[in-house]
Parts: C-alpha cells; sequence; structure tokens
C-alpha cells in the first residue's frame, strides 16, 4: 500500500480527496499545514500540495521536500490556474493538477508518479556505471571502485535521471536542486557539473554521460 502525504487546509476539499485516495487502496496523512512534515516526509511515497497554506505556501513546502528528499514525488494540486503559477510548480515539482479535477485524473497522475520513481529504487546501468539511486551509491564497474560524491552532487545528479533523456536548462537545474532562483552568470552549477563530470566520465573533456546541449542546457541519457 502507497502512503501519501497529502496537505491541504480546506477541510471539504481535504475530506473529499482523503476519501477518494483511501477508497483506491492508499494510506492517507492529510495535514492542514507544514508544520509537522518532517514528522512524515521520510515514511511517505508521495506528496501532494495545495498552493494556499496557512504559514509556508505549497511551492515553499515543495522545494523544501525536493531538498531534503529529491526521490520523492510532488503534485501540486491548486485553484490557481495562471501560467505563471504552473511555470513555478514545475520549476521543482514533478505534475501540476488544477481544481476542479476529476478524481480518476488525479489517481491516475499518482499511480504515473509512483511508477516513474519506483525506477529510482532500482539498479540503473549506465555505460561503466551501476547507480543505487536510493542508496545514493554509485558503483565504476571498470575500476570496481564506488564513487563517491558529495550531498549536492548526488542531488544534482539524481535530479538528472528523474529527468532522464531530457533537455534541462540551468535555470531548471539551479531551481530544481538549490531550490532559490537562478541568477545569471552564477557558475555554481557549472562548477558542480565539471566536479561530477571529473569523477563519472571515462574521459570528462568528452563527456558522454552528462551532456552539454549548446545554447539551452545539458542532458543525462538513461
Amino acid at each position: 500500500m502507497s502512503r501519501v502525504l497529502y496537505i491541504e487546509d480546506e477541510s471539504e476539499i481535504g475530506s473529499w480527496v482523503s476519501d477518494v485516495l483511501r477508497e483506491k487502496g492508499y494510506e492517507v496523512i492529510w495535514l492542514t499545514s507544514g508544520d509537522k512534515l518532517n514528522q512524515y516526509l521520510s515514511t511517505v511515497d508521495i506528496a501532494i500540495l495545495d498552493i494556499m497554506l496557512p504559514g509556508l505556501d505549497g511551492f515553499s513546502i515543495g522545494k523544501r521536500i525536493k531538498r531534503e528528499n529529491a526521490d520523492l514525488p510532488v503534485i501540486m494540486l491548486s485553484a490557481r490556474t495562471a501560467v505563471e503559477d504552473k511555470l513555478e510548480g514545475l520549476s521543482f515539482a514533478d505534475d501540476y493538477v488544477t481544481k476542479p479535477f476529476h478524481p480518476e485524473e488525479l489517481v491516475a497522475r499518482i499511480e504515473v508518479m509512483l511508477r516513474r520513481f519506483q525506477k529510482n529504487h532500482e539498479v540503473l546501468h549506465m555505460q561503466h556505471l551501476e547507480v543505487y539511486p536510493k542508496e545514493m551509491r554509485i558503483i565504476d564497474k571498470h575500476k570496481n571502485e564506488e564513487i563517491q560524491l558529495t550531498g549536492k552532487q548526488f542531488y544534482l545528479f539524481q535530479y538528472f535521471l528523474q529527468h532522464a533523456n531530457q533537455i534541462l536548462t540551468k535555470e531548471q537545474l539551479y531551481e530544481g536542486v538549490w531550490g532559490e532562483p537562478y541568477m545569471e552568470g552564477d557558475k555554481t552549477l557549472m562548477v558542480h557539473i565539471r566536479y561530477l563530470r571529473e569523477k563519472l566520465e571515462v574521459n570528462p573533456a568528452k563527456p558522454t554521460i552528462i551532456e552539454t546541449i549548446r545554447g539551452i542546457g545539458y542532458r543525462v541519457r538513461a
């Protein structure tokens, strides 16, 4: 049984969504704010967040979740339909569902997210690498050695894996991993990617794992 963390402060909507998900076989932890987030974060399989919440809003909570557990899928569930809101939500979240919605649609989106992220619990074979995302371990099969990454380096690589085969801009990567707006000219991301390549690539000068897409960003093929 998958466990859902659902944060919604409107009692009528929260009760309805919780009942729907429980009828579909999910275990639901329904909170009305992010105050008790840390109490449950390590025990759930997916998080569903409203945006308008007392205290920290859903955007802030979602970014915090991704910083602390990039492997946890996050769905934003909101009545805010403006393109700007959707873009902000999708800069870190994995899906954005607007109200009103059909319960079957929400369940289908949850199942898609759980299937996608379940792959991250398996061993990924990438050229000369064996990657164990859940254990945060990477093995170089050529050298039969474990590659040691810093926490931020692994979160960056993990973000690439969650968006495997997609071209990601510098803005998407920085905001997704650091949880802050990207400032043009900031070299932090570039430095971390250089260090990652030095550790992961057979030939860092000619990378085949973290590809540069000239004029756009980067891509990892998996």
